[in-house]
């Protein structure tokens, strides 16, 4: 955490010239990313601003190795790794931002985000439960706010800077404005304000009219000051918030697109309203000698707000109202000892939930009155053995606990409650091997330990589940286990830098819906149980080459493929079958030119899936979402290119889809735009 801090201040004093990588979540600590041994993925305030994203998920659609689903618009959902949802863990300034109301499968909650307040976005794949606990699955990643930037600034100088952007989008009928501001004195504090707000039109696809109810409003805005309370100390404190209104699930309504054979739902309204809100105080410390070397305290507060508003095909209303608070505090320690670099600490989070529903469809999506605890206890350690093998290696202990308050039985109507808890220890081995004296090539390894404890949507949701399935709550659960085994290989010379990685995860105890065998208002019941085994496994390659100061070329390939016992039909009959909705063969590929000063630049960029067909009976079933021979190939084409005129004005624009391809993401409930012009503005002062 303290991490985080310094290396905001760092990247300010520095931005004039170009510094070696530096990640901070890999290993809770400041590292070179290439003397990490893992795939870290990193995206910068500079791409977000050229790409110029609607949503925190789509300012994802370009690194390697993460695939976007989007059940609507502003409901978009990566996936790393193959896993997505609540099998991803998101952290905000290292913060945990999964609770445990998070459903399963790719969900809304991380389209709440705003990537234009974010300084940069760092994706760490598979390792992350030891250092961050349950969910870390697929990956983790971890937002980082944007600060003052005090700490670049001369000492003791008053300063204030900051900038107005615009965005606009034909095929997407939207406008984005972001404004941000920041203030202080050099060195001693900075103050930093920022809110973006969104107003997106209704979608215009390759083929066909506007996709009506794909338009929806969105704001957002932030407050950061850091005070230096001596030359050890600092001091943080930071809020955030936002909202979304009237997201549409479209798919499930009689007002969906129909795309290659998909059917609409029946649903005559089906609308969503968020609300998010972040808080935190922070004391982090660094030189401060002795045993400990760098200390950070955090206490944090969160809150998040979810109104789903329904309309059955017979007419039938329901309101389902979720309002969750949560209490963070993590203690992070930091040691150089002579067995290496020590990072230990003690974390711990607690749920508030309160849920309720207007009628007798369902209870709530999960049991109101609820809360649900997570304490884990952790350790890693950095060793060098010489100056070419390097070894990380730690573990971590967890404590679970759920309460589930109040839901009603579907079948006797009676209410009822329980508790329940979990105790977990998870551990990661990592290697990694210089080839040669200049660390330009690497060989690297490890063996990492991830969990997912059952949450509260696990153990207690009662809703409609697609147009047939009603989910019931569940009890008895215990939690998923994973095993994951990489090797890969890293070079970064001064003219390319590229890698490539193979990983194993091993699946054990998944928990998957199942069917109760009885019949509730029409619905057939499902549940949720633990199934047994599976796995999934992948190959990612990612290379940049650049070719002189002016051109570069760039691309990446991802692959993934799994599979696990899952229940079939109406039966408690468990066969082996493809994982949901994973992502096909992703590829990435362009090209770029910029003058020498980089004041101008354009780019040519083509982003490709190929076909999914390989789906299981969930995925066959879904026919609001996925064709019946699954969903098409496509290809992205994308020119888009920027002018800074002078050191207050830059200007951006894009030719999106030129192709003018109708396509939608695997797994996602609406098409995506078609051929559409992006124009983007930005003041600084």
């Amino acid at each position: 955490m303290r991490s985080i801090l310094f290396f905001t201040f760092a990247t300010a004093v520095c931005a004039a010239d170009p510094l070696p990588e530096v990640v901070v979540t890999a290993t809770r600590s400041e590292n070179e990313a290439k003397k990490l041994p893992s795939l870290v993925k990193t995206l910068d305030a500079k791409k977000v601003e050229e790409r110029q994203p609607r949503t925190f998920p789509e300012a994802l659609r370009e690194t390697p190795g993460v695939a976007i689903q989007k059940t609507s618009n502003g409901q978009g959902s990566p996936f790393i790794r193959g896993f997505t949802g609540f099998r991803n863990l998101l952290l905000v300034d290292g913060i945990r931002y999964n609770n445990s109301t998070f459903r399963e499968g790719p969900n809304q909650y991380w389209a709440l985000l705003d990537p234009f307040a974010m300084e940069r976005i760092e994706v760490i794949p598979s390792q992350g439960s030891v250092l961050y606990g349950s969910d870390a699955i697929g990956g983790t990643v971890n937002a980082i706010s944007k600060s003052s930037g005090f700490g670049g600034e001369a000492a003791g100088s008053f300063f204030t800077h900051g900038l107005a952007s615009y965005r606009w989008s034909s095929a997407e009928h939207s406008h984005i404005e972001h404004l941000e501001a920041s203030i202080g004195e050099g060195q001693k504090w900075g103050l930093h304000l920022g809110g973006t707000f969104g107003q997106f039109g209704d979608v215009k696809p390759g083929q066909g009219p506007r996709q009506p109810r794909t338009g929806y409003d969105q704001w957002a805005f932030d407050v950061r000051l850091d005070i230096a309370l001596d030359d050890q100390w600092l001091l943080t404190a930071v809020h955030q918030q936002s909202r979304m209104n009237d997201v549409w699930r479209t798919h499930s309504t009689n007002q969906g697109t129909s795309f290659e054979g998909t059917t609409n739902g029946t649903d005559r309204v089906r609308l969503f309203d968020q609300e998010r809100s972040l808080s935190y105080l922070r004391l982090a410390g660094k030189d401060l000698g002795g045993w400990i070397d760098e200390a950070s305290l955090t206490v944090s507060l969160q809150t998040q707000g979810e109104e789903q508003f329904r309309v059955t095909g017979a007419g039938v209303r329901s309101f389902n109202d979720v309002d969750l608070t949560t209490l963070g505090v993590d203690l992070q320690l930091e040691s150089r000892t002579a067995i290496g670099k020590l990072v230990y600490g003690v974390d711990f989070y607690h749920d508030w939930v309160e849920s309720d529903a207007t009628d007798n469809i369902n209870s709530g999506a999960v049991a109101d009155d609820s809360t649900y605890s997570l304490l884990g206890i952790f350790l890693q350690d950095e060793v060098d053995f010489g100056d070419r093998l390097h070894l990380v290696a730690g573990g971590r202990y967890t404590h679970v606990r759920a309460d589930a308050g109040k839901f009603t039985d579907p079948v006797t109507g009676t209410r009822q409650s329980f508790s329940d808890e979990w105790d977990n220890f998870s551990a990661n081995l990592r290697l990694m091997l210089d080839l040669d004296s200049k660390d330009r090539f690497q060989l690297f390894g490890g063996w990492s330990q991830s969990f997912r404890a059952p949450n509260l949507s696990d153990l207690s949701r009662d809703d409609l589940s697609g147009a047939t399935t009603r989910e019931a709550p569940a009890t008895g659960l215990n939690p998923e286990l994973y095993n994951t085994f990489e090797i890969g290989l890293k070079a970064q010379t001064d003219s390319i830098t590229a890698s490539l990685g193979y990983f194993y995860t091993r699946i054990n105890d998944m928990i998957v819906r199942r069917p109760t065998g009885r019949v509730v208002g029409g619905r057939n019941e499902m549940t949720k149980s633990n199934a047994d085994d599976g796995y999934m496994q992948g190959v990612e390659f990612s290379a940049n080459w650049q070719i002189d100061p002016n051109w570069s070329v760039f691309g990446h390939v991802a692959w993934v493929d799994g599979e696990a016992d899952q229940f079939i039909g109406n039966s408690a009959a468990t066969r082996r079958e493809p994982l949901g909705k994973v992502a096909p063969l992703v590829g990435y590929g362009g090209v770029r030119w910029q003058t020498t000063s980089k004041k101008v630049w354009t780019e040519l960029v083509c982003l490709t899936y190929g076909e999914a067909a390989r789906m299981n009976a969930s995925d066959l079933a879904d026919t609001d979402r996925i064709p019946a021979n699954g969903t098409p190939s496509f290809w992205l084409v994308t020119l888009r290119g920027g002018w800074q005129v002078n050191d207050h004005l830059i200007l951006n624009a894009g030719i999106e889809n030129i192709l003018n391809e109708t396509y939608r993401y695997h797994g996602s409930g609406s098409n995506e735009p078609g051929l559409g012009v992006n124009l983007g503005a930005t003041v600084k002062f």
